[in-house]
């Protein structure tokens, strides 16, 4: 590693267990909680996430404030399931209706900014499985301990898991294969960022709301980058949360994935500085499956969307909701 990331990493890589309960309820004083689901077509995990936060973090430690899931055009029984749990359900379509619809996981992470109230945000993806509230307590560790830091990446073991088999650490194919290997080459100082494309993470409001949110699967490089832009390195932890267990995608989606992951890291080179583009990255992409006649070929727009920062939204404070009670 290079010296200043050598020191970022000791200082700035924790543990769950290195932030017990009682320490967080004594440094959470007013700051007001908020954990976010971002849900499409997750009725059969989300509810087990909902209830073990509400009932260990809302019920038996008075740590969060609020679980809103933010449902996205689901089809199955999620809004129904996690209400059930003890979820506030907001549909993703019903906020900030004026500005259009926009598809894709940052659609739904941007307007979980406008329709909650906590000062700090925790995202979890809602297809966990064995979800244990320590993905939750230490996120937050830092943010409630120490004032520089505004977002808290989580880091974890990845087994993959196909059929019966699991492979340890066969998981986040796409980040060993993409975004890593793009990071070390344009952002080497965010080289000690474990799982820059994980879907658990924390931020202090006020800096969220300042950064625009790509609307497709690059919104968690989208973020990190910008966030690193914004504010610098020592802004930025990460906690390690153990092992997490998740539903994987097939190699054709992974390339959709990439793709939308390459072009964020692109705009991100261009906004910040990194490089001056002759013409603009095409948004098109080709795949190829055999078929009872030879290869299929499949053609998809694979453009990123983008939301602008929260903060420029003339909608935004009338729309921002007050915390559950």
């Amino acid at each position: 590693m290079l010296p200043e990331v050598a020191s970022w990493w000791r200082r700035r890589t924790s543990e769950t267990a290195d932030w017990p309960l009682d320490t967080l309820l004594a440094a959470k004083g007013s700051t007001r909680i908020s954990v976010v689901l971002p849900a499409r077509d997750e009725e059969e995990t989300v509810g087990a996430i909902v209830g073990a936060i509400r009932a260990e973090l809302v019920e038996q430690a008075p740590l969060v404030d609020e679980i809103v899931v933010i449902d996205s055009c689901s089809t199955d029984r999620t809004a129904e399931v996690a209400a059930a749990a003890g979820a506030e359900v907001v549909a993703q379509d019903a906020v900030l209706p004026e500005l259009g619809r926009m598809s894709g996981k940052g659609e739904a992470l941007w307007k979980s900014l406008a329709a909650t109230g906590g000062d700090l945000i925790v995202f979890v993806d809602a297809d966990l499985r064995g979800f244990s509230t320590g993905y939750v307590t230490g996120l937050l560790g830092p943010l409630l301990t120490d004032p520089s830091v505004g977002y808290v990446k989580g880091c974890y073991d990845r087994p993959l898991i196909d059929g019966g088999n699991r492979v340890e650490g066969g998981g986040g194919r796409v980040t060993e294969l993409v975004a890593r290997p793009l990071i070390n080459l344009h952002w080497p100082l965010l080289a000690g960022v474990m799982q820059p494309l994980g879907g658990e993470y924390a931020g202090r409001r006020a800096l969220l709301e300042r950064l625009p949110f790509v609307t497709g699967y690059g919104v968690e490089l989208g973020l990190l980058l910008d966030v690193f832009q914004d504010a610098g390195l020592d802004a930025i932890a990460q906690v390690d949360l153990g092992r997490r267990v998740h539903s994987h995608q097939t190699t054709e989606a992974l390339g959709a994935m990439s793709s939308q992951i390459m072009l964020t890291a692109w705009s991100r080179l261009q906004r910040h500085g990194r490089m001056l583009p002759l013409e603009g990255p095409s948004t098109a992409l080709t795949q190829f499956r055999r078929g009872p006649g030879g290869h299929d070929v499949r053609v998809s727009d694979v453009a990123v969307g983008e939301r602008p920062p929260m903060a420029d939204v003339p909608g935004y404070a009338r729309e921002r909701r007050p915390m559950l009670s």
